[in-house]
């Protein structure tokens, strides 16, 4: 499975990521894409979830292509903001990049 992440600026949206063989389970719901035959492809849009808005699904070489949404925050990384290919990830939670540090404020740092 390849996923293309395109990060989307969300506050405090949850987004946990788990490959299970041709399934995704986002925020713990599950995604069945097995049933998607060689060759095969659909918009993004014909599944019922907010992630899977653009593209389309298809299944080349056995392998499902997909691109995802996914909420990043303030204080997005250049990881998060470029869109990002996740070619083949192993079956698990799936590592996404990471925010920059918070910014300290004057005030917390005791100044």
């Amino acid at each position: 499975m390849n996923i293309t992440l395109y990060g989307q600026r969300y506050d405090d949206e949850p987004f946990e990521l788990i490959k299970q063989g041709d399934s995704l389970l986002i925020n713990g719901e599950e995604f069945d894409l097995s049933p998607l035959p060689e060759g095969g492809s659909l918009p993004g849009s014909a599944v019922d979830s907010q992630w899977f808005a653009l593209g389309q699904i298809e299944r080349v070489g056995g392998n499902i292509q997909l691109s995802l949404l996914y909420p990043i925050p303030a204080n997005f990384s250049p990881e998060q903001s470029t869109p990002k290919v996740l070619g083949n990830p192993p079956d698990g939670p799936v590592s996404l990049p990471q925010p920059l540090p918070e910014p300290v404020l004057r005030e917390e740092a005791g100044e």
